[in-house]
C-alpha cells in the first residue's frame, strides 16, 4: 500500500515549486555571489591582501593615473576611463551604490507599504477609503518628475544642513533615498491591502477575534504571515524598478555625482566618449552588461517567486 501524500502548507508547497525552478535558483545564486563580491572588493586594496591577488583586482576606484582610455588588458581587466581610473573597480563601486539605493527603496516599500496596506485592508470603511485615496493621489504624480523636482528644490538646503551638523553624507544620495523611497511603496500598499481584505473575514480570523485577540495580534500573528510570500515576491520586483529609476537619473546627470559613481553615471560617462573618430567601447559595455545582468537576475528571481506563491499554480 502506498504511503499517503504528506500534507504540506501553502508555504511549503511554494518552496518546493521554487526549488524546481532552475532559472530562479541560478538567478538567486548569482545575486548572492555578486553582492558578496562587491562588498568584499574594497578589502582587496589592503596592503596585507593586495600582494596575494592579481594586480587588476587591487586598484582603487578613485586612483588617477596617466593611462587614460587604456583598453582591457592584464593590468586593467575592464580598461580605464578618461582620468585613467580602473574601470573594474569603478563598476563594482558603482554597483555597490546602485544596489544600496535599491535596497533602501525596497526597505521603505516593505515598511511603509505593508504598514499602510495592512491597516487600510483590516480597518475597511472610511479609514480604508481615506488611506487609499492618498495612494491614488501619489500614483497620479509623474514619478521621475517628482524625484527631479525634489532634488532640484532641496539639494542646496539639505547640503547646507548636513554641513552645519558636520554630517559626512552626500545630499544628492540622501535625496535619492527619500525620493525613490517615497514612490516605491505604493504598489506594495495596494497588493497588501487586497490580500488583507480577502483574509480578514476568514473563519480562522473570526475565531481569533472571538477569543479576544487584539487587532495588532491578529494582523501580526495571523494575517500577515499568510501573505509573506506575496510580500517577498513584490519586494523582489521593486528593486529592479528602483535601479532603473536611479540609473536613468544618474544618466541624465541628476543622480550620483563624481567622484562617486553608480552604474547609471558610468554608462553616461561611456556614452559621452562615443565620437566619430574612436569609440572607447569598454566604458559603456562593461557597466551596461553589469546593469543588464543584475536587472535580469532580479526579474527572473521575482518571476520565479511569483510563480511559486501563485495559488493557481498546480503542483506537479
Amino acid at each position: 500500500m502506498n504511503n499517503p501524500r504528506p500534507h504540506l502548507s501553502p508555504n511549503q508547497r511554494a518552496w518546493r515549486r521554487l526549488r524546481r525552478n532552475r532559472l530562479t535558483l541560478a538567478s538567486g545564486f548569482f545575486l548572492v555571489a555578486f553582492a558578496l563580491l562587491i562588498l568584499v572588493w574594497p578589502l582587496f586594496e589592503l596592503p596585507g591582501i593586495a600582494p596575494r591577488l592579481f594586480k587588476a583586482m587591487t586598484w582603487s576606484p578613485t586612483t588617477l593615473s596617466d593611462a587614460q582610455f587604456q583598453p582591457p588588458d592584464a593590468g586593467h581587466w575592464f580598461g580605464t576611463d578618461v582620468h585613467g581610473r580602473d574601470l573594474l573597480s569603478r563598476v563594482f563601486y558603482g554597483a555597490r551604490v546602485s544596489l544600496l539605493i535599491g535596497a533602501v527603496g525596497a526597505a521603505v516599500s516593505l515598511v511603509i507599504g505593508v504598514f499602510w496596506g495592512a491597516i487600510a485592508g483590516y480597518a475597511g470603511g472610511r479609514a480604508d477609503s481615506a488611506l487609499m485615496r492618498v495612494v491614488d493621489v501619489l500614483y497620479s504624480l509623474p514619478n521621475i518628475i517628482f524625484v527631479i523636482v525634489l532634488i532640484a528644490t532641496f539639494e542646496d538646503p539639505v547640503k547646507e544642513s548636513l554641513a552645519a551638523y558636520k554630517i559626512n553624507l552626500s545630499a544628492r544620495l540622501l535625496l535619492l533615498f527619500v525620493g525613490l523611497g517615497s514612490i516605491s511603496w505604493l504598489t506594495m500598499a495596494r497588493i497588501v491591502r487586497g490580500q488583507v481584505l480577502s483574509l480578514r473575514t476568514r473563519p480562522f480570523v473570526e475565531a481569533t477575534r472571538a477569543l479576544g485577540a487584539s487587532h495588532a495580534r491578529i494582523l501580526l500573528r495571523h494575517i500577515l504571515p499568510n501573505i509573506y510570500g506575496i510580500i517577498i515576491t513584490y519586494l523582489t520586483l521593486t528593486v529592479p524598478s528602483i535601479l532603473l529609476y536611479e540609473s536613468f537619473l544618474s544618466y541624465l546627470g541628476l543622480g550620483i555625482q563624481p567622484p562617486q559613481a553608480s552604474l547609471g553615471s558610468l554608462i553616461a560617462e561611456g556614452a559621452a566618449q562615443i565620437n566619430s573618430i574612436r569609440i572607447y567601447w569598454w566604458m559603456i559595455v562593461f557597466p551596461g552588461l553589469t546593469l543588464a545582468s543584475t536587472l535580469l537576475a532580479l526579474s527572473f528571481l521575482g518571476d520565479g517567486l511569483r510563480d511559486a506563491w501563485d495559488p493557481q499554480t498546480a503542483d506537479s
